[in-house]
C-alpha cells in the first residue's frame, strides 16, 4: 500500500477522484477536553464568563468542519449533506466529549471534515475555559467509523466493531 497524496517522485499532490463514482459516505469522529473539577463544574452549570461553552463549541465545530478544505491543503472541497457536532459535559473525564458526524454523497470521503469539526470544537472549549484552567488537555481525537467508498466501511464488519 502506498500513500495516496504522494506522486511517484515523492511530491505532494491532490488525489484525482474524477474517475470514482459518487457514493453515500458517513464519518464519525470524537475527542475530549479534560479539565479540572472546578472548571468542569462551571461548564456543566453554564457559568463560564464567555458564555455557553457547549453550544458555542458545537457551532464552532460545525463552521470548522465546513471549512476543512481551506485548512487542510490536499483535501477536496465537499458539499456536505450534513454535519452534526455534539458536545457533552462528562463528569467521569472530567471534561467535555465532542462527537461529530459528517455525511456527503461524493467521490471522496468525509473523515477529515468530521475530524476537523471535533478539533475546532475542542479548541473552542479550551479557549472559552482557559481563564479558569490553563492545564486542560485536548486528547483522543480520532476517527470512530466511516462508511462508503471503494475501500468500504471502517471498522469493517470483520472487526466486530459497531458502526454507530
Amino acid at each position: 500500500m502506498s500513500l495516496t497524496h504522494v506522486d511517484p517522485t515523492g511530491q505532494a499532490r491532490m488525489v484525482d477522484v474524477g474517475e470514482k463514482s459518487p457514493s453515500r459516505r458517513v464519518a464519525i469522529a470524537e475527542g475530549r477536553v479534560r479539565m479540572s473539577p472546578e472548571a468542569f463544574a462551571l461548564v456543566r452549570e453554564n457559568a463560564v464568563a464567555k458564555g455557553d461553552v457547549l453550544r458555542v463549541a458545537e457551532v464552532a465545530g460545525t463552521l470548522g468542519g465546513k471549512r476543512t478544505a481551506d485548512l487542510i491543503p490536499l483535501c477536496h472541497p465537499l458539499p456536505l449533506d450534513a454535519l452534526r457536532v455534539e458536545c457533552e459535559a462528562v463528569e467521569s473525564i472530567p471534561g467535555v466529549r465532542v462527537t461529530a458526524t459528517a455525511s456527503v454523497t461524493a467521490r471522496t470521503g468525509v473523515e477529515m471534515e468530521a475530524l476537523t469539526a471535533v478539533g475546532v470544537a475542542c479548541l473552542t472549549v479550551y479557549d472559552m475555559v482557559k481563564a479558569v484552567d490553563r492545564q486542560m488537555v485536548i486528547e483522543g481525537i480520532r476517527l470512530l467509523m466511516k462508511t462508503g467508498g471503494t475501500r468500504g466501511d471502517w471498522p469493517g464488519a470483520e472487526s466486530g466493531a459497531a458502526a454507530g
